[in-house]
């Protein structure tokens, strides 16, 4: 049975995952109810646009191909919690977001090593409770090379149910696509790692051949494509609309946009494209 809840964000930490554009993207998702029959999400990520379009459309089919094996986190999110716990532990008399001393610091690496050597850890988690905001780990030999600031959230974290009813394949995303392609009735979500940006937790650096094979996916399907002016994929697009018109991938898609701030000198739009 479905869970009843309904996650607003990731409930682990995840590079680049889209909450800001839930809104926009139910809104999409109730536009085509009746119309489909299927979701795939090819780059799926978190899973936070899967879960969102199992709990908006409950009687579709939705594919969530989590091709970072988010699922893996998500099974020791126990675990991860109480590392947390110790490690808050340590740092009790430490304010918050307080830079760790040395002694801090090495005593938290060895929280960590020691529950690493038991089995799983999930370092990604573990980083964003203890690093400046912004940064990112994935091994623990990255965590060791950091200054640590006292980052720990005051509460658990709860994944119970995130889950529930999704189909989940951990896929290449043309062999998923290939398989879905037939169905008349998919609307496939892709949502690629940026050009010219850091891959997220791809495992390599994409190129822009790469871009470039994900928008023949484009053709004669329903898409919502997420993308952002940070890349070169935005001025390629207008290019072939304005030398190709009707015939372009993009030709007559509806763009919605959402500012972000990085920093006080950088902002850039991410970009959700639909074509239904």
């Amino acid at each position: 049975m479905m869970g009843n809840r309904v996650f607003k964000c990731a409930p682990l930490p995840f590079m680049g995952q889209k909450r800001y554009f839930l809104r926009d993207f139910t809104e999409v998702l109730q536009q085509v109810e009746g119309e489909i029959d299927t979701v795939v999400d090819l780059f799926g990520g978190s899973g936070l646009l899967s879960h969102t379009a199992k709990r908006v459309l409950p009687g579709c089919r939705v594919v969530y191909n989590d091709f970072d094996r988010y699922i893996d986190r998500l099974a020791a999110v126990d675990t991860t919690n109480e590392i947390l716990g110790v490690i808050k532990q340590r740092l009790t008399s430490l304010e918050a977001n307080k830079r760790l001393s040395e002694q801090e610091r090495a005593d938290v690496l060895a929280i960590v090593e020691d529950y690493t050597r038991r089995g799983y850890v999930d370092i990604m988690t573990i980083g964003r409770n203890v690093l400046f905001s912004g940064k990112w780990v994935t091994s623990f030999e990255e965590l060791t090379k950091h200054t640590m600031y006292n980052r720990v959230r005051p509460g658990l974290y709860e994944a119970a149910g995130y889950l529930d009813g999704l189909e989940v394949v951990h896929m290449d995303y043309r062999e998923l696509f290939k398989r879905e392609r037939g169905n008349s009735r998919a609307l496939f979500v892709l949502d690629p790692p940026y050009l010219t940006t850091e891959c997220g937790m791809y495992h390599n650096y994409w190129r822009l051949t790469d871009y470039l094979d994900v928008l023949r996916l484009l053709d004669g399907t329903k898409w919502v494509y997420f993308t952002s002016d940070k890349s070169q994929i935005v001025e390629l697009c207008k290019w072939l609309d304005e030398n190709f018109g009707e015939s372009a991938l993009m030709f007559g898609a509806t763009v919605r946009q959402r500012t972000n701030t990085l920093n006080y000198h950088t902002q850039f739009n991410d970009m959700m494209i639909t074509r239904l």
